[in-house]
């Protein structure tokens, strides 16, 4: 009967999220360290940072290991001869704990653009205070401007740009909004073409020439992400301030959030903490060190509405803890409750796979890995930084390298993203629902588990399972029977609780609802049959993975395997009893 009512219960409650249209709503109970304990609302707004370790903040540390191992594996020479990137610098945070402060590999390691490396006393090791070319994480400070605004009533989100830029209205772009801009709708290409460094002479011709940019598709008919939008929004904050974009931001958000080594074009003082970028013959800028890489932003002067910002990963999971918190930190409040949720909202439902905030990106498990939901929120940067916040489980993820460094040939990080916001994923637990422990999956990429049962006796069978469901869409978990075991039928399976298909299916997929669901199977069979879990990833993104539970078939009422008791009676590839 327990059992029953809390299926019960699980369905009938209404699931409320960051994203859509939804109002988040709170929840009791927290528990520290659990991925299966979704939080609804902001963490309360006195909460601040302090050092701690994984186990302290109730996190199984092999995950985070696992992830820094992989990091410095990254900072050697792979088959093509150099390395992912020169070195990285890492930080996670859950609940207010920073669980884990990493270093590896160098700010400075090469003299040019072919990889010879600098003598060791000329190097620059890693440190946390190094100071990173944020590259286009530079966008939410932007955006976090352009809300200020809004909230003072100088900006409304659904007005025409031409309504404080009256010069932006040429080439058909009359109708074009602010929040177009803000969520990459407005039919800009990606970046100005020529480049503004390039095609004009000095700073006005370059500011009119992004006012002046020509449209590629019709306002809000396509999702394109396009510095132009960024650029733009930067200036009307300064039009509207009556001040340069760097000192808008520092003043009204790194100075208030104490972020002390965040802002642009980093003074002299603080070169030695500056990592290095990219060496740079087209324009012949050298070895770029303590100048923002993006030649666009470069040739304004450093400061520009997508590029520019520099900072630490220390200032950074400051903002993220201030967006955790509703918008404050230790008392200084840079936006409103009601105006972060708008921002993590996502207003690009009708371009599936392009979840966009005002901003911030939404649900982006290509690099948010298995921490992705509808409501986690971020940015990456072109240089090689990534800036995660996982508003459930209160976490942020950051990870940043010059991978630039020496030369943006070198290839993608996309993989070391993912994965470093997968180890604080998958070191919070999920608890059992049953029991003391559960089957757990974390299988990777193109590959699969299977969890097979003994012979069955002929009848109707009823299975019955509880299954945490947390991968791609495209990784399937299915539920076979089979007379000989080797040719398998699936089954159609109906399961309850938050985020479950709607109707029967003969898979289970999905990411983000963070809950365990009740599944019923039937199968009438004449003859005994062989029953198996199998869980199928494709070619990427495997996140949390999936956990069965109370395994359990019956017929005619009559229990003939109980998995919850008799776990050993299941052959298991690819699956092992965790009680995490």
């Amino acid at each position: 009967m327990k059992r029953w009512i809390r299926v019960a219960a699980m369905v009938s409650a209404v699931a409320v999220t960051f994203s859509g249209t939804s109002a988040m709503a709170s929840t009791e109970g927290h528990s520290s360290g659990r991925f299966d304990r979704p939080q609804r609302d902001f963490a309360p707004s006195w909460t601040t940072l302090r050092d701690g370790s994984p186990s302290s903040a109730g996190l199984d540390p092999e995950p985070i290991k696992a992830a820094e191992r992989f990091l410095e594996s990254w900072t050697k020479p792979d088959t093509a001869g150099h390395p992912h990137f020169a070195g990285a610098v890492g930080l996670l945070a859950t609940n207010g704990v920073i669980v884990d402060k990493y270093t590896v590999g160098g700010a400075v390691r090469y003299a040019d653009a072919t990889g010879t490396e600098l003598p060791a006393e000329q190097q620059v090791p890693m440190r946390m205070d190094t100071i990173f070319d944020m590259a286009s994480v530079s966008k939410l400070f932007t955006s976090i401007a352009v809300l200020q605004l809004v909230e003072q009533g100088k900006v409304a989100l659904d007005a025409p740009v031409i309504t404080y830029l009256p010069e932006f209205g040429v080439n058909g772009k009359e109708a074009i909004t602010v929040k177009q801009l803000l969520t990459h709708t407005s039919g800009f290409d990606a970046d100005p073409r020529p480049s503004l460094w390039a095609g004009y002479p000095d700073i006005p011709s370059r500011r009119k020439a992004v006012l002046d940019s020509k449209l590629k598709n019709a306002p809000g008919t396509t999702y394109l992400y396009s510095d132009i939008n960024l650029l733009t929004l930067g200036f009307i904050v300064e039009k509207l301030t009556g001040s340069t974009l760097d000192a808008v931001v520092r003043d009204r958000i790194t100075a208030p959030l104490g972020m002390a080594d965040t802002g642009y074009n980093p003074p002299s003082s603080k070169l030695a903490r500056v990592a290095a970028t990219e060496f740079q013959s087209n324009p012949p800028r050298g070895m770029v060190r303590g100048s923002v890489h993006d030649e666009n932003a470069w040739s304004l002067g450093g400061v520009a509405g997508h590029a520019g910002i520099f900072s630490t990963a220390g200032d950074m999971v400051v903002l993220g803890q201030a967006i955790l918190n509703g918008g404050s930190y230790r008392g200084h409040r840079i936006l409103r409750p009601e105006t972060v949720r708008s921002m993590l909202t996502d207003y690009n439902q009708a371009f599936p796979g392009n979840n966009h905030g005002l901003g911030f990106e939404l649900d982006q498990m290509w690099y948010m890995g298995a921490l992705a939901s509808p409501s986690t929120a971020g940015h990456t940067g072109y240089t090689g930084t990534s800036f995660v916040i996982d508003p459930e489980s209160r976490s942020v993820a950051i990870l940043l390298t010059n991978r630039v460094h020496p030369s943006r040939s070198w290839g993608s990080i996309n993989l070391a993203r993912e994965a470093w916001a997968t180890s604080l994923a998958r070191a919070m637990a999920v608890r059992p629902e049953a029991g003391r422990d559960s089957w757990v999956s974390t299988i990777g990429d193109a590959s699969s588990a299977t969890l097979t049962t003994p012979q069955v006796r002929a009848g109707s069978l009823k299975v019955t399972f509880d299954a945490f469901v947390d991968s791609e869409e495209t990784d399937l978990l299915s539920l076979e029977s089979s007379a000989d075991g080797v040719s398998w039928t699936p089954l159609k399976m109906r399961a309850w609780g938050a985020g479950a298909p709607v109707s029967e299916s003969v898979s289970l997929s999905g990411h983000g609802h963070r809950q365990w669901w009740r599944v019923i199977a039937n199968v009438t069979t004449a003859t005994p049959v062989i029953l198996r879990w199998r869980y199928a990833t494709d070619a990427r993104y495997t996140g949390r993975g999936i956990h069965l539970d109370d395994i359990r078939v019956t017929e005619s009422g009559r229990t003939v395997i109980d998995g919850e008791h008799h776990p050993s009676i299941f052959t298991a590839s690819g699956w092992v009893l965790n009680s995490r």
